[in-house]
Parts: structure tokens; C-alpha cells; sequence
């Protein structure tokens, strides 16, 4: 059915095709999270109020609640990736000057976008992985009619991470403050090990309950 919702995707896809440098991958990885989270809704909506899964049902709100201000966040997201990129390509389009402190000074605002933009994606990654999180109870606990939602919540959310983790690595490369860089790529690191046994678990949880 077509509406705002559908033109509203149509137009961020049109741009995404574009030969305009945002919306980009950043903000790809933001929406793989946001669809993840909104799975995860999914189920739990789907599941909550249903006899058959009363036991698990304040579970499953406290999961909802959270995978709502995910979806949102990581929604967010989109706009703060634009914003970065565009902060880092301002930052190069100064002038170079003339003198060692005009230099010096463009310099200084490079590499303090380039960290913005390290952190922008990073904090998506962590979003990210809170959603595969979610995803892995939400593959435990709900409705086993709509349980393979939950596989494809876990899939889109750590294809997000994944995705996000690009991002930090690329702007992390260039950033010579290196113990800032190396501590947001051990935080990556260790993201992206734990969510990968998570997602793993969970995708192979899911293929058992459809049989």
C-alpha cells in the first residue's frame, strides 16, 4: 500500500543511488539497525497479549520498550552520519594559508571532525549491537508464528554493525591522535566479537524452532 511511509523510503533510496555523497554508507548501516529494532517491535507486538505466552509477557514489554528508543536512535542516526561527513569535508575545503599557524589550524579541525565522525559510527555500532542483543530474546521468547522475524531482526541488525564498523575503521585510519583511534577500534573489537557469536546463536535458535 502506498503512502507518505513508502514515499518517504523511495525518496532516501533515490538519494542513496544518487551521485551525492550523503546519504551513504553510514547511513545504510543506521537503517539495517532501525529495520533490525523494529523486528524485534514486531514480535514482541505480535506476542504480548497472546494466552499462550503470558509468562513471558512483561519480558517481552521491557524488550519492546527498548527496541522502540533503539529504533529511534538509531533512526536518528541517518542525520548525524550527513552531518559528520559533512563536517569532515568542510574541515579539508578550508584554505590551507599561507603560514605554519593558518596550517596548523586547519590541521587541528580535520583531525577533530575525523573523531566525530570516528565516534558517530562507533556509537551506531553500539546501537547496533544492543539491537542483536534484543534480538537474541526476542528469538527465545516470542510468538513462534512470526519466530523467523526474529532471525532476520538479528541478520539486519548485525548487518548494521558490520556495515558501521567500515566507517570507523576509515576515519579512524586517518586520525593521528593514536590512542584515540585505538581505543574506539578495541571498543569495535570487542562489539564485534560478542555480537558475533550472539547473532550465530540466535540465527541458528530460530532455524531450529521453524524445523
Amino acid at each position: 500500500m502506498a503512502g507518505a511511509q513508502d514515499q518517504a523510503l523511495g525518496a532516501f533510496l533515490d538519494d542513496l543511488a544518487s551521485e551525492r555523497p550523503t546519504p551513504g554508507g553510514g547511513g545504510a548501516a543506521a537503517i539495517s539497525g532501525a529495520m533490525g529494532a523494529a523486528l524485534v517491535s514486531m514480535v514482541c507486538n505480535l506476542t504480548i497479549g497472546k494466552p499462550k505466552y503470558v509468562e513471558v509477557e512483561a519480558d517481552l514489554k521491557a524488550v519492546l520498550e527498548k527496541s522502540e528508543k533503539l529504533r529511534a536512535e538509531l533512526t536518528k542516526a541517518i542525520e548525524d552520519d550527513v552531518q559528520a561527513f559533512d563536517a569532515v569535508m568542510g574541515a579539508y575545503g578550508l584554505p590551507k594559508g599561507e603560514n605554519d599557524e593558518a596550517k596548523a589550524a586547519r590541521t587541528a579541525k580535520i583531525q577533530a571532525a575525523l573523531k566525530e565522525a570516528t565516534d558517530v559510527p562507533l556509537e551506531c555500532a553500539k546501537l547496533c549491537a544492543e539491537v542483536v542483543k534484543l534480538a537474541e530474546e526476542t528469538a527465545d521468547k516470542g510468538n513462534l508464528n512470526v519466530i523467523s522475524d526474529a532471525g532476520v531482526a538479528v541478520q539486519s541488525a548485525y548487518a548494521g554493525l558490520l556495515s558501521a564498523a567500515l566507517n570507523v575503521r576509515v576515519n579512524a585510519a586517518s586520525i593521528k591522535d593514536r590512542d584515540f583511534a585505538d581505543g574506539r577500534l578495541a571498543d569495535l573489537e570487542a562489539l564485534l566479537g560478542s555480537a558475533a557469536t550472539t547473532t550465530a546463536k540466535t540465527y541458528d535458535v530460530v532455524k531450529s524452532k521453524i524445523g
